[in-house]
Formats: structure tokens, sequence, C-alpha cells
């Protein structure tokens, strides 16, 4: 064929210009604006100019092909490039481009060296500083792309062999074995590893011998660190293995099985006479060095079971050392079955021979990290078969703790053999533990703590977690007859939890879920499903039961499989089995019926459907309360006695019973049904107030779930009365509820009303707070009663607690408490957040009253007030910073309740710019969080959309309004931060693109209020455009366009005036400076602030930083008549009688749709 006329023989370089000597600047500015068109340069311009110039170089010596190089037009650069001052260059890009082209010239000089044996020296060392001091910095790293451009020449063209006729190249290739191995251990990437292990490979494979120097440092290697130069360099290292005359002799498959039975005699021989293995040890030593593999498996499982006897095993390891040091050594072989086979002889050494258990465990704690998912799995396994014994005095914690990392691994074979060694562990330790043993505990106790750690990381992880809890921590008794036993088991693995342990196990118990729950919803479709036979409503039975499915299969691994289960398990229409998993799933059930129960259902199961058995057992862990449920509670009532007690074992498990009581009170108030005798019996042991606390807690939870329920006796009624008028203010709220929701005890509660009513002038301290939290729980339980007083009740609460200033605290250190929390505020202050309460039940209880407009209107005008001067009712206050932190996160959490109900949530979203910027201050994020909406990860498609993905345009929107907006590098930076907490919550492979389309079609729309906030909007386009470009690129998504149509909010946003208008917005870029912009923590996890970190003094209380300026502004733009027809009252009767009692028709203040507070009307509310 003959050749393409277009593509020249051959190639020459093009480039002219000098690499050494300098130019005048002007000349340099001339040729760099030759060069780069741009108007600033960030580095000098010599620098810029010489670093374009290599680029240039580098690209053209690239581009060109070896085989048609002419060599002579590269002898101006060949010369040049060498030069010292440009090998000692003090601009790191100009060294890397001047490597990556001696590099390139190497290459189209090959075979030969266009260089001295001295200049080649200095080369080779030149690219060697290169390599460890730009590779170790990472990919993101500057000039990483040229670092990795040299790695990869040098290991393709292999022209490092170059060095091994180099004069003194014994020294030179140990230094570069030394940088290399250096470099590995900074835990550089993989595809890195694999070139520097060719480079490595090609210098032995050249070198006729190597150093011993060399061969040490090669060993030490191996010994250090499990690499992939552990499978490379064997193949090329000759001195390291070799054949021998036996192994050679059974080279067929045939005799194979003669090899394996004869490892087995040599394993006998050990045990039984060790003096004959003279000369079969040091066999053994040579097959672990050959090249087949079932050779040197069978050679290394011998080998660790002969280490590991209990009588010889140390003898044999001391007597032959060399044999010792190559079994070790097995641990870094190339092939993962004798890995696999060196950890799994490595039990035996561990538990009998403790002058080895150094060796091994290093050995082990690389195999944590092994390539291969088996041999980390049987590495997990090794501590989970040690007795209790070896795994207290002989295994390091640090080294379980390594373990216990593997619980979170990538392969899920590795990750359940981890979390069951954790929970073997910890079930032979519990007898010391639960005695308080110290080394025990040191060693062990921590267990769970990690395990509930690992469970609130993914729902995979929660999975099999719970399978451990329920096999090994918490255990469910055989026959269900010690129910004490059970329950002390529980106390002691939450003894050691912190608040997130403590949280997850909650979260695990199953007591939040709500009644009936979807597994209540999934046993009704099936019964009415009848296998098939539906006598009526069949279609709709049909759907019931698809939609029960489809919402149970979300929590499953493979969701697929889950529906194919739980399908047949209907199918199968087993009245029996019906019957068995609506009893444990009843929350009533205590803990004989469930273990009866349970174990009847899974073995019908078994025998029935064998392939349901196990998404079946999930289910039944899932919806049945396995962790505590009724039996538990005597139990846990009896440590909340011990609590008061001297003794110091008790107070933190009861401070732990305690909790888990009050969980259950809120939760599943239904385990209480059957011991409402032992919680009114509790309530007359004022000796131990803690049980008194959690039994009024429980009891009202009990009354509220069950009126019926609701004690009758005299001696009960009275005991709650007397707590009601009594001193301790959340004895007196429990009590409150507790006889405010019996229904039955109306006239009893209107007589305390009308005591606490005539009370509240006269009372003070703890006894005033005792009676708000009561008036709080009738406001809200019976309006009726509480509206007989309403009137005198608000209007004093108003006049003498809202419109009075506080006291600051008098003990607490204002330098050093950014808070107060409950117990360190004055009565004043508390009182006044009770007073709140009162209000937000009051309003409650009217939501469906027409009256309920009328009731809320004063009292939201009251929380606006609020929030608009920074936590208290006057503008000029001189109350504690702190103390109006406190009010303005209750006026918060009051309009949040309120929200709930649509029409409290048109009234409220009018005024929602000045509750959102709240959210900023780190102390409400904790607050508010608490409060949210749940995770939307189990939430359907269409609901996720509407109340997630698109409330996105309202946060930029909201961000636009913010009173701190400001288009600065500082200001944009704040912003991010809130788009970044957003995007990382929500944002998924699936909705990124969503989110970016609803990002950029606000640009299509104007601000309904003002240009002004639609410049602020335009910038907030652009900056979530580009966070969300950034989180993507971090999670390695892409970013399709998205296919749909979205519509945005009409009563925030309007149409632009005209095409025109669109058209100019839509090309102007309002976001300064993109790729200067620094935003902190995107693409990360959000985390929650601690509690102990000082916020920002810069924007300490931002929400409060509302400045005159900014309301001045305001009030411009939305006129006179507005501020005055909205401004709280500025006289304090006015002020008292507004909140005081609803007005009538009449007043046209209290019946429109305005909004509330200063801030004025602001846009049309659009339901919330």
């Amino acid at each position: 064929m003959p050749p393409n006329p277009r593509v020249p023989l051959v190639e020459k370089l093009a480039f002219n210009d000098k690499l050494v000597k300098g130019y005048p600047t002007d000349v340099l500015i001339k040729k760099l604006k030759a060069h780069i068109k741009i108007s600033s340069l960030v580095v000098p311009i010599n620098n810029a100019f010489f670093l374009h110039i290599y680029q240039v170089l580098h690209s053209e010596l690239a581009d060109i092909d070896q085989e048609r190089v002419d060599v002579k037009s590269l002898s101006a650069v060949r010369k040049e490039l060498i030069h010292t001052s440009l090998l000692l260059h003090k601009d790191k890009g100009v060294r890397a481009y001047v490597a990556c082209c001696l590099a390139d010239l190497l290459r189209l000089y090959a075979p030969d060296a266009p260089y001295t044996a001295h200049e080649l020296r200095d080369i080779f060392q030149f690219f060697l500083r290169q390599l460890t001091t730009g590779l170790k910095a990472g990919a993101d790293a500057p000039y990483y792309s040229q670092y990795f451009y040299l790695l990869e020449s040098l290991a393709s063209i292999k022209s490092i062999v170059l060095v091994c006729d180099l004069p003194q190249a014994d020294d030179l290739m140990t230094e570069i074995f030394r940088d290399v191995f250096d470099l590995v251990r900074q835990d550089v990437a993989k595809n890195v590893e694999l070139f520097l292990a060719d480079v490595l490979v090609s210098l032995i494979d050249e070198a006729q011998t190597l150093p011993a120097e060399l061969l040490d440092v090669i060993l030490s290697q191996f010994m250090q660190k499990p690499s992939i130069f552990a499978g490379e360099l064997p193949n090329a290292f000759n001195a390291m293995s070799y054949f021998t005359d036996i192994i050679l002799q059974h080279d067929d498959e045939e005799e194979m099985e003669r090899i394996r039975v004869a490892h087995e005699l040599i394993k006998a021989l050990s045990r039984d006479c060790p003096a004959l293995l003279l000369n079969v040890v040091p066999q053994l030593e040579e097959e672990l060095k050959v090249d087949r593999l079932a050779m040197r498996a069978l050679a290394t499982e011998a080998l660790g079971e002969m280490f590991g006897d209990v009588k010889t095993g140390i003898e044999l390891a001391k007597k032959y050392q060399t044999a010792w040091q190559a079994w070790l050594q097995r641990r870094n072989d190339k092939a993962a079955p004798v890995r696999l086979a060196f950890v799994e002889g490595t039990p035996g050494i561990i538990i009998h021979h403790a002058e080895l258990r150094i060796e091994i465990e290093d050995a082990l704690r690389n195999k944590l990290l092994d390539p291969d998912d088996k041999v980390r799995a049987a590495t997990c396994r090794v501590y989970g078969q040690l007795d209790y014994e070896t795994a207290l005095h002989h295994v390091s914690r640090a080294q379980l703790q390594e373990v216990a990392s593997r619980g979170m691994d990538k392969k899920q074979g590795v990750r359940v053999e981890a979390l069951k060694c954790l929970g073997r562990l910890f079930k032979l330790a519990y007898t010391e533990i639960e005695s308080g043993d110290p080394l025990a505990t040191e060693q062990l106790a921590w267990i769970p703590t990690h395990l509930f750690k690992t469970a609130s990381t993914s729902p995979e992880l929660r999975l099999e977690v719970e399978e451990v809890l329920y096999e090994f921590l918490i255990p469910l008794p055989v026959k269900g007859d010690d129910e004490g036993a059970w329950t002390d088991r529980l106390l002691v693995v939450v003894r050691d939890l912190d608040e997130r342990g403590v949280q997850a196990l909650l979260s695990i118990s199953n007591l939040t879920t709500s009644r009936p729950s979807a597994y209540d919803r999934y046993l009704e479709c099936c019964v009415k499903n009848n296998g098939g036979v539906i006598d009526e409503n069949e279609e709709e039975v049909s759907r019931a039961l698809s939609r029960a499915i489809d919402v149970l299969s979300r929590g499953f691994l493979d969701r697929t499989k889950a529906s194919e289960d739980l399908l047949s398990f209907a199918k199968a229409n087993e009245s029996r089995l019906y019957k068995l998993l609506g009893i444990c799933i009843d929350p009533q059930s205590d803990l004989r019926t469930l273990v009866k129960s349970q174990n009847e259902f899974l073995r019908r199961l078994e025998q029935s459907n064998p392939n349901t058995i196990e998404t079946l057992s999930v289910l039944l862990r899932r919806s049945c309360l396995w962790v505590y449920n009724r039996s538990s509670i005597p139990t846990m009532m009896k440590y909340l006695q011990k609590g008061d007690s001297p003794d110091d074992r008790y107070p933190r498990v009861a401070e732990h019973a305690q909790k888990l009581l009050d969980h259950a009170s809120k939760h599943c108030p239904a385990i209480y049904v059957s011991h409402i005798v032992e919680l009114c019996k509790a309530l007359g042991e004022p000796q131990h107030p803690r049980l008194i606390e959690v039994a009024l807690r429980a009891l009202a939870s009990v009354i509220r779930y069950d009126h019926t329920l609701a004690p009758t006796d005299k001696r009960t009624i009275e005991r709650l009365t007397k707590i009601m008028l009594g001193a301790n203010p959340r004895h007196a709220k429990f009590a409150g509820r507790a006889l405010a929701f019996s229904k039955s005890r109306t006239d009893l509660c209107a007589n305390v009303m009308e005591k606490l009513e005539a009370a509240l002038p006269r009372v003070r301290d703890t006894v005033l707070l005792s009676h708000l939290s009561v008036l709080a729980q009738f406001a809200l339980a019976l309006p009726s009663v509480f509206e007989e007083r309403s009137d005198l009740v608000i209007t004093f609460i108003v006049k003498e607690f809202m419109m009075k200033p506080s006291s600051p605290p008098h003990d607490v250190d204002a330098p050093e408490s950014d808070w107060l929390h409950d117990d360190q505020l004055d009565t004043l202050t508390r009182a006044k957040l009770i007073s709140i309460k009162i209000c937000v039940n009051r309003c409650l209880s009217h939501v469906n009253a027409s009256t309920s407009h009328d009731v809320a209107m004063p009292f939201l005008k009251m929380l606006w007030t609020l929030l608009e001067h920074g936590g208290s009712t006057t503008a000029n206050s001189d109350d504690d910073a702190r103390i109006q932190a406190r009010m303005r996160l209750q006026a918060g959490i009051a309009l949040l309740k309120l929200s709930f109900n649509d029409m409290y949530c048109k009234m409220i979203t009018a005024n929602f710019p000045l509750l959102a910027v709240m959210v900023q201050a780190r102390w409400y994020i904790t607050s508010f969080a608490r409060r949210g909406p749940p995770g939307p990860a189990d939430i359907a498609p269409e609901i996720r959309v509407s109340n997630f993905e698109m409330i996105f345009v309202r946060l930029l929107h909201l961000l636009a309004h913010h009173p701190d907006f400001s288009a600065d590098a500082e200001g944009l930076a704040d912003m991010s931060k809130y788009i970044a907490f957003f995007v990382d919550l929500l944002a998924t492979s699936d909705n990124v693109s969503l989110l970016f389309h609803l990002a950029g079609r606000t640009k299509t729309v104007r601000d309904s209020e003002s240009q002004e906030y639609s410049k602020n909007l335009y910038v907030m386009s652009e900056l979530a455009q580009h966070l969300i470009k950034m989180h993507a690129q971090a999670q390695g998504w892409s970013l399709p366009s998205f296919p749909g149509k979205t519509k945005l909010p009409s009563d925030i946003f309007q149409p632009h005036s005209s095409a025109e208008s669109l058209k100019k917005v839509l090309r102007t870029a309002y976001l300064p400076d993109i790729a200067s912009l620094s935003v902190e923590g995107v693409g990360q996890p959000w985390k929650s602030p601690s509690k102990t970190a000082k916020p920002s003094r810069k924007r300490k209380d931002q929400a409060a930083r509302i400045t005159k300026s900014n309301r001045v502004k305001r009030r411009k733009r939305r006129g006179s008549d507005s501020e005055k027809s909205s401004s709280p009252s500025s006289s304090e009767d006015e002020f008292v009688t507004s909140v005081a009692a609803p007005q009538d028709d009449n007043n046209s203040g209290m019946q429109t749709e305005k909004p509330i507070g200063r801030r004025g009307p602001r846009r049309k509310v659009n339901g919330g």
C-alpha cells in the first residue's frame, strides 16, 4: 500500500524557541501574548512564559512518532533540556514539563540514549525527585498529570533499564527502590502503584545480579506492607524461588492427590513425632517458593497447623527460623488461596503461643485490608473463633477495633464476619462486663457503641447489625422465662452507649413505628386476600396488597426477592401463620408470648415455605418488640428506685432506664396498658422522684392512648390532684395531662382550673411554673374548661410575664456560655416559655373551631413581634442576649407546630423569611432539626418531588431575601453553605438533574416583590448551579438535562414582562468570578455542629441581627399604609388587649389575610 501523502515520512521538531537564555521583558510580553490570549497573569512574566514554552515543546514531542522522527531536529532541545538551570529550576511546573520532555526524548532516541552516562545518572535522579515529590501530593495537586505522564512513560517505554548500564548502578537502583517503596506507603492511587511495579520489575529483569542492600530493601517491603509488589516482584525475582526435585517429579494432577496425602502425614508427624521432621520442614520451606499455586497453598496450610500446635509449635518455629519467616511471607502471596491458607492457620498460634503473637498480629492487621474479600472475611473469622481469655489478654484493643472497622467493608461477606466477630466476643465477655470487671470493660465494652454507630450509617448496615444484636447482644430467651435477666442484659448493653448509640438503639427497638403500622396493614391485606379467593372488591383488595408489599420491600436490600417472598406468603393463606404474626406484631404481647409465637412461626414457615424464611425473619424482627417490651417495665422501674440509692453503680443504669421508658411513653404507650396498677402505685413513693416522673409520663400517655384506661380510684385521683398543685413543674405537667385526657374528670379539672387561676398572682418560683404547666395541658386537652377563664389567664401571663424583662442569670459566666439550658434560666424566663406553650396549645385546640382564626391572630402577632425584636416584646429591650435567644427559639418552634394546620400555615408563610433566618443560629439548627420531617429515603417518588425537591426554588427565593444577603465573596460563601446543606441531604444520582434544572429555571422568572430581589435571585440561581455541578463531580454522578417540565410557584415568582427582558437576564452573568469561589464542605456529608463548639463571634446570633436599616428599606418598599396596618402595638395596654382576647368581625385588623407583624404583606400566599 503506498504511503498516505498527507502524512510526512519524516517528522521534524518545529519548536525553535530558546529554553535557557532569557529574553528582554518587552520580547517576553510579545511572545507571551502571541501564545496566551489573556489580559493578566497570576505568575511572574518570566515563569509564565517559560512554563508555556515547555508546554508547547512537550506537546510537540509527545505527538511525534518514534518511527518517523528526525533526531537531528532534536539536537538543540536535547542539549538545552539538561541544563542545570532547568533541572534545578525553582518553579515546579517548569521542572515537571522538563521531565516530561526528557522522557519524550528518551522515547524518540530509543534504543540509543542521547546522553552520556554521567548525564543519564543526573536525568534519572531528576526523574526520581519529580515522581516522589509530585505523586505523593495526590491527584488534585498541581501538575499531577505531568508527573503521571512521566511515570507512564518510564513504565511503558522501559527507558528505566538504562540505569542498569550506568556506573555505580547498584547504588542508584537501591535509591530508586527505597524511594518508590516510601512513595507506595503514602497510599497512592492504584494505577500509580501498578506503573511503579512495572518500573521495578523492568529493573529486576534487566539486572544480572541484585546487590545485597537491594535485597534487604525488597525483603523489608514484603514484611511491612501487602501491595501489588508482592504479586509482581517474585515472578522476576529469580533468587527468591526455585523448584525442587520432588515438586518437579509430581507435575500432573494425578500426583497432586499424593502430595496432599503427604502433607496430611507431615502434619500428623509434627504432632506426634516432631524429631522425624528434621529434613521435611526445609522441604516445606522450599515448597512455599514454587510457582505452582496448589503446592504453595498445601505447604502454607501444613506449616500453619504445625506452628499452631499446642505442644510442638513454638519449638518448631524457634528451630526452623527460616521456615517460620518464609511462612510469614505467604501473607503477601500473589495468589489469594495461599493468603487465605495463611490466615486460616493463625488461630492456633494466637491461642497457644504468646511469643509469636506480635508477628501474627501485624500480619493479620494487613490481611484485614487484603485485596481479596475472602481473605478479609477469614481474618475477621479468626478473631471470632478466639476464646474469652485470649481475646482479653493476648489481642490488643486496637487490633479488635481494626476488625470492627471491617464491619463497613464493601463486601457483605466481610461485613457479616466482622460484625459476628464483635457479637461473639461481647457475648463471651458479657458476664464480666455486667459485674464491672475493669479489664473486660476496657477491652470489649465499646463493642455495642461501635455496632450502633455502624447501624446508623446505612439501611444495609442496619439490617446486618440487627442480626448481630438479635443473635448475640440482646438475644431473646430460649423459653421467654427469665424476663429480668433479659432486661438486665439490655441495660448492660446501653450502659456505655453515647447519645448517638442510644438513639440508634431506640430506632432499632421498633417502638417508634406508628400504629397501625405497615406490617399491620400488610397482615390485614393478607387476610382479606384469602389466597387469591376474594369475594368482593377484588381489585381494591389486590391493589391494597400490592401497595403494602411495595412499602415493606423498600426496606430490604434485595427488593425484588422481598416482594416475591411477601407475595408468596400472602398466597399461601395459612391462617395459623397469620395469627402468629399478628401476636408477634402486637405491642401488648409479653416476652413469653412473643418467644413462643415467634418460634412456632419460623418452624411452620420453614416446613411450608422455606424459600421465604429469610425475608419473613427480617420482617418479624422489624415488626415485633424484641429489644424491650411490656415485660421489661417492672425491671426497669426497679432500677429507677435503685437510682436514688447511694450505690454509684445504679444512677447511670437508672438514667438509661428512664430514657427507654420515656421513649416508650412517647411512641408506644400500649406497652403500659397492663401496668397501670403499678404506675398508680409508684405515685405514692415521693422518695423516688425519678420513678414518679416516669410513672406520671407513662400514665398520661396511656390515658391519651385510650381514655377508658384512666384510673378511677380515689387515692390515685387525689395523688394526681396534689401533684398538679405541687412544686415540681414536670410532675405537674404530666399529672395535668393525665387528668385532662381522662375525659371523665371534667368537673375536677374545672375546679383545679379555678384554683390555678386564682393562685397565679400569689405563687412564685417552681409552684408558679407547675401551675403554668398544668394550664398548658388544659389548654390543649380541655378547651371548654380553659376557655371559661382564658381571658384572665392570657391577660395575666402577657402582662406579668411577656411584657417584663428577664433578669440575667447570676451563676452563669457570660464569656464562657453562649446558651442557657433550662436549669440555668430564671423563673420569669421559664414562665415566658411555658406561656408561649399555653398559647400554642390553645390555638391547636381550636383548629377545627370557627374561632380558630380569631384565637390565633393575636398570638401570631406576638410571635412575630418576638422575632422582629430579637426575642423581646419591645424594640429596645435590655434582656440578656442568651435569654432572648431562648425566646426566639420558643417562638420559632411555636410557629412550626402551628404550621401543621393548613390555615395557620397560610398565615405563617406570609412572614416565612423572618422565621427561616432563625435556622442559621447554631443552637436552632439542632432544635429545629429534631422537629423536622423524616428522611425522604422511603417516601413515594411523587411525594418526594413535591415535598422535597420542588422546595429547592423556595430556598433560593428565601436566600435572595436574606437580610444579610451580599454578592461579594464573603456573602456568597455564607449563602453557599445553605445550598450545600440542602444538596448534600437530598441530592442523589437520580434527582441531581432535577435540582440543577430547578436552579436554572429561577432565571426564567422574576421576584414578585422587587427588581432588587430579582437580581439576588439570579445570583442564587447561578450559585446553586455551580454548587450542584461541584457536588455531582465529587460524587462521580453524571449531570444530564432534565427531560420533564416543572412549574414554579406563582406566589413568589412572576413571569418576565417581555421576551426581551427574559433574553437579557439569561445572557447576563450575575455571579462574579465563579472559579475563585471557595465553598467549604461541598460534596462532603454535612455534620451537625457540636454542642460544645462555640459559634463564630462574627456571625453569632445572626437571627437577631435584622438591623434597623434593613427594616427601614423594607418598609419603604412596602409602603407606609401596609406598615401602619401591621405594626405591633407600641402601648403595653394595647399589646395585652390584642393578645388576651380574640377580636370581633368589626375589627378589620384581625380578619384580613394580611401577614402579621412589622414585615407586612410581601406576596400572595399559595397554600404554604
